[in-house]
């Protein structure tokens, strides 16, 4: 036999589709050759593939071959074909049995030992193929990842020599199954703050309700140490929400199958890139905004991003989503992630600390908080000061309300909206708001008169109501009362001018 075939997976975007590798040797003298659009990872197996054949107990042909990945309109990356190729060889040569290739889909990276290296997108790759009856041959590591999908059976492998004996039919296998991952979750627990009382209550008004959130104060009055107390609010993620998160984690390498259930929490530097924050590269991966998915993406310094980069945040905050754009590769990516930002009152940082530190001027502090522009403001549903503690309150012994007493709160408004609307308030469209967001008589002439006063925009104004609706389900109540929207004002006032 001078022809094999066999099935693969290649990743593009979110989406794996199916590449089939085909092997032809022929007479001539020796040559190995690769076709179908590989890229540079791809273009270097022959190298990887020739040792593990030979350090595998295998004899590696002497002659023509042709590797042919089809559709050859699809780009090929990554060492993913590894393994499928060079069971094709084998195959071609008669080393060892072709008849089972065509029931099983391989990939797998190989080292000059021919041992499987994991691959990325094994997760990803699984959740894309739901509709086939393949058995899917992994990397042991990869394997474990890709069986919590839970769309088809999933074999592990620790070696080239081993997957030969399974196709011999010598041995067999480990089936791997979906594993209960995210049992035992542990986050940073909200007791741990001191004081702050309404910095917490907002805390639990944002994951009430999805919302966004800006909070700032002075250097050391636990901005940060907020922030990273807002995933333990949120419930467990649900099956679909859990398999999105895990899919965007499994394209860079960095989901870890013991927190398949566990919130993302996103926290780059000021520093990041425009690439590295909303995605992109060629081909395109994920940023970190998709890499928060269905958790938090926390921007501390905010104003210290680039003025580009954070204005690309814009189109995501309201979409869910991120497309991203290249000559040859396009991409869409999930982008529902919650964000929450910190930063200082003023360039130093002190402004209205009870030290009297800070000398910066009114046209200084202004200049430092216009560096996040009015667009980007309007879309933040809740802005918040959190000023700094005195040492009494350092000092007190006692704790506050713990994560999972607020999570019991969050979780039951939540329902609330899920049985009401069918998602979270911050994700509403037009058309809902105006079927779910009706405030009361009282409630709506309060918003009408705060709104002229504000000079509230169009998407403010809904997004008030937003927060005041998340609010009324935290109280239980079937409609946006008064003092609901009143709150809600509160944490919308003029950001712009010096405090």
């Amino acid at each position: 036999m001078s022809l094999a075939s066999l099935w693969c997976r290649g990743l593009e975007g979110l989406q794996a589709p199916r590449v089939r590798v085909e092997v032809h040797l022929a007479a001539g003298l020796p040559s190995f050759a690769l076709v179908g659009l590989p890229d540079t990872e791809v273009k270097e197996a022959r190298e990887r593939v020739r040792a593990a054949i030979v350090n595998s107990g295998f004899e590696f042909p002497q002659r023509r071959i042709t590797v042919n990945l089809a559709p050859a309109d699809l780009p090929k990356e990554s060492g993913r074909f590894d393994l499928p190729i060079a069971l094709g060889i084998l195959a071609a040569a008669g080393q060892i049995p072709g008849q089972r290739l065509e029931q099983h889909e391989f990939a797998g990276e190989l080292s000059l030992s021919g041992a499987l290296q994991p691959i990325r997108g094994a997760f990803a790759m699984l959740l894309a193929a739901d509709a086939t009856e393949h058995t899917f041959v992994l990397p042991e590591d990869s394997a474990k990842e890709a069986a919590l999908a839970g769309t088809g059976r999933v074999l592990g492998a620790v070696s080239l020599l081993e997957v030969c004996a399974y196709l011999r039919g010598e041995t067999e296998l480990r089936t791997h199954e979906p594993a209960p991952g995210g049992t035992d979750i542990t986050y940073p627990d909200l007791a741990d703050v001191k004081g702050q009382a309404q910095a917490r209550r907002v805390l639990e008004i944002a994951a009430a309700g999805g919302h966004s959130l800006l909070l700032y104060g002075p250097p050391g009055s636990g901005k940060s140490m907020l922030a990273s107390r807002l995933p333990g609010l949120l419930p467990p993620l649900d099956d679909a929400a859990a398999r999105e998160s895990a899919a965007v984690l499994s394209l860079t390498g960095r989901f870890d199958p013991a927190h398949f259930r566990r919130r993302p929490y996103r926290a780059p530097h000021a520093s990041a890139s425009l690439v590295a924050l909303v995605g992109g590269g060629n081909p395109p991966r994920p940023g970190e905004i998709s890499l928060a998915t269905q958790g938090v993406l926390f921007l501390d310094e905010f104003p210290e991003f680039d003025r580009k980069v954070l204005e690309s945040l814009r189109d995501p905050l309201e979409r869910g989503e991120i497309h991203i754009a290249r000559a040859a590769r396009h991409a869409t990516f999930p982008a529902r992630f919650q964000l929450v930002a910190a930063m200082n009152p003023c360039p130093c940082g002190w402004q209205g600390h009870p030290n009297g530190r800070c000398r910066c001027t009114p046209d200084q502090i202004r200049r430092y908080r216009s560096k996040i522009s009015g667009p980007i403001l309007d879309r933040m549903d809740l802005i918040i000061e959190v000023p700094a503690l005195p040492a009494a309150t350092l000092a007190q012994a006692g704790r506050g309300e713990t994560s999972a007493v607020v999570r019991q709160r969050v979780a039951a408004a939540l329902a609330r909206q899920r049985h009401r609307q069918g998602q979270v308030n911050a994700r509403l469209g037009p058309e809902q708001a105006d079927a779910h967001l009706r405030p009361a008589a009282d409630a709506l002439a309060l918003l009408t008169q705060a709104a002229a006063r504000l000079d509230l925009s169009a998407r403010a104004w809904h997004r008030v109501l937003k927060v005041a609706r998340s609010i009324a389900d935290l109280a239980d109540s079937p409609i946006i009362q008064k003092p609901h929207l009143a709150e809600a004002l509160q944490y919308r006032r003029p950001f712009i001018e010096p405090a």
